[in-house]
């Protein structure tokens, strides 16, 4: 590690600020800091690099830019003629110098690149690459991360996150650059003057937020009685300042109140801990305006605007709707909308991950909608959608969700997107209050019709190298030393979609599971319960997601039960984790 710093503190490849960070560490013999930067290569996971921002062959920075891009660019190279490329970026420290980074390596390559002339979401990001035909794309964001990180995003052609085969094709392009200085790049401004890069403008926003307008269920509704209701929005220091504005003001919705701290785009988010809008924490200001302007809801978006957060007021108390409750809310409202309405199109079908509600199964299969399960990732979500597009073009897509408060409602991204979910959400919320209800009482309904389902999330983090090695340790005693009995759990099945097989413990059976390989454990429970397991792909811990159902008694009683029960199931795991 030590012969790996001192080389890149003395090559003049690097900047002369790049090379004194490292010389500083190597003075200060911060031996702990110079081995999580120096112990390995960033590595290219199946959706791109993210890191801490610095200097260091393992952190964020130009160097690692160029070489994810020249890895893209190779790909890119041999299996398009004429390949072009679409990039976008967020507030992030230090997202628009990686973005033009990436385009001049792209520029070098004969590749035509389109960046947006000023930060866009993600959704924009798919948009562009699917208006303008583009052979891939990338979007400079750590999304939700911490501040101190920043990543960079890989596309494909139908504007979705890359998948096999060519996520692994510039995985083994990417290890095989072992030389920074071996990596192609043009001046910016010189491959801008040559039209190799071109700005994409105002015009292409605009197209997006058309046909966003298009799907909106009840319109006249909206018209009508726009001005009932009070919304506050938060995009968090983020992207989506713009975009969310702009959709909601052109449906008609005048009383968006915007929380003007959080309006700067500013990658120190400075106004909260971590700029996830999951956390009731980084809706904190939202959560104030909304109490002092007794406002419907609050919502909030993350840097990259490809997840929200809602904050409302029921019955005098603050609610923070789960991911899964606002996929829950949103797919019910689609299907009875467009039913009400006269709009439900032939053969229709939503696609969720694996870990997502099955609530929404339950709903979905009610209303004669297809269910589609994938791997967690929004990317599988879109994959699926591509496979169906391709193979039975009469299908029609309604809505995507992840418990991860990811949500797609329209077909023209291939991603999560956090604009269009926006406008959806005053949408329900308004049909809801025109009905004297909250989202509460809308959900409240629905687990009285089909069940009360309590789904949690259990994160364990693990820093570092030592961190690494332990979420391995745990993946192992789960998966080879599998418990018959979680707390009051018994366990009749295990899915292991490593290997792709479903064992069943009653008769001993092993059966293939057609969907592509992960590090995933899923363990099926006589009481129709589930757990899964897995290890984050992009931050340090282990993820552990409980799915309890309860169908009998009260509501009050259901959730109690289901509480409970959610309570000892976690305690169990934590237990098991402690001795790996």
């Amino acid at each position: 590690m030590l012969k790996r710093a001192k080389a890149w503190a003395s090559n003049d490849y690097f900047s002369k600020e790049s090379r004194q960070e490292i010389q500083k560490l190597l003075d200060q013999n911060d031996h702990q800091e110079l081995t999580e930067r120096f112990y390995k290569s960033m590595e290219f996971g199946t959706g791109g690099i993210r890191g801490i921002i610095g200097a260091g062959y393992n952190r964020m920075n130009v160097y690692n830019v160029r070489k994810a891009t020249q890895a893209m660019s190779n790909v890119l190279n041999q299996t398009f003629k004429k390949p072009s490329v679409a990039i976008s970026y967020d507030s992030r420290n230090f997202s628009f110098e990686f973005a033009k980074e990436a385009a001049s390596v792209f520029a070098a390559n004969n590749i035509r690149v389109y960046i947006y002339k000023r930060l866009n979401p993600v959704a924009l990001l798919s948009f562009a690459v699917r208006h303008f035909k583009a052979s891939a794309g990338v979007m400079i964001t750590a999304s939700h991360n911490p501040p101190e990180y920043n990543g960079y995003k890989a596309y494909w052609n139908d504007g979705a996150q890359v998948i096999p085969p060519y996520d692994q094709n510039i995985i083994d392009a990417y290890n095989h650059i072992s030389d920074y200085a071996s990596i192609k790049s043009l001046p910016f401004e010189k491959a801008l003057k040559n039209e190799q890069i071109r700005w994409i403008e105002e015009d292409t926003e605009n197209l997006y937020f058309e046909k966003v307008l298009a799907k909106t269920i009840r319109p006249a509704m909206i018209k009508d009685n726009a001005d009932l209701l009070k919304v506050v929005y938060t995009p968090i220091h983020g992207t989506g300042l713009v975009p969310c504005t702009t959709i909601l003001q052109k449906l008609g919705f005048k009383n968006v109140l915007i929380v003007k701290e959080q309006t700067t785009y500013d990658g120190n988010f400075p106004t909260v801990k971590s700029p996830n809008p999951e956390n009731a924490e980084a809706l904190k200001l939202a959560v104030d305006l909304l109490n002092k302007e007794n406002a419907d809801f609050a919502v909030g978006t993350d840097p990259d605007d490809d997840r929200i957060g809602v904050a409302l007021k029921h019955q005098d108390q603050i609610h923070y709707l789960s991911g899964n409750q606002l996929g829950t809310l949103m797919l019910h409202y689609i299907i009875t909308g467009l039913i009400d309405t006269k709009k439900m199109p032939n053969h229709p079908y939503m696609v969720k991950t694996i870990v997502t509600s099955r609530l929404q199964d339950k709903i979905a299969t009610h209303f004669k909608v297809r269910v589609e399960n994938t791997l967690t990732g929004f990317k599988w979500i879109c994959g699926k959608m591509r496979e169906i597009e391709e193979n039975h073009p009469e299908q029609s897509f309604l809505f995507g969700t992840e418990e991860s408060f990811g949500f797609l409602n329209h077909d023209m991204v291939r991603d999560k997107d956090g604009c269009a979910p926006v406008a959806l959400l005053c949408e329900m919320a308004l049909f809801y209050k025109l009905k004297n209800m909250t989202l509460m009482d809308a959900l409240e309904n629905i687990y009285t019709e089909f069940g009360f389902h309590h789904e949690d999330l259990l994160n364990l983090h693990y820093l570092g190298k030592e961190g690494s090695e332990k979420i391995k340790r745990i993946m192992k005693l789960f998966r080879e030393n599998t418990p018959k009995y979680f707390a009051s759990e018994t366990l009749i099945s295990l899915e292991d979609y490593e290997i792709s097989q479903r064992t069943c413990f009653q008769t001993n059976q092993k059966i293939k599971m057609d969907i592509p390989k992960s590090d995933v454990l899923g363990f099926y429970f006589a009481s129709g319960n589930i757990l899964y397991c897995r290890p984050s792909g992009t931050e340090p811990k282990i993820k552990f997601y409980t799915m309890i159902k309860e169908t009998e008694g009260s509501l009050a009683t259901m959730k109690q039960k289901a509480i409970q029960k959610t309570k000892e199931l976690i305690h169990f795991i934590k237990e098991q984790a402690d001795k790996a």
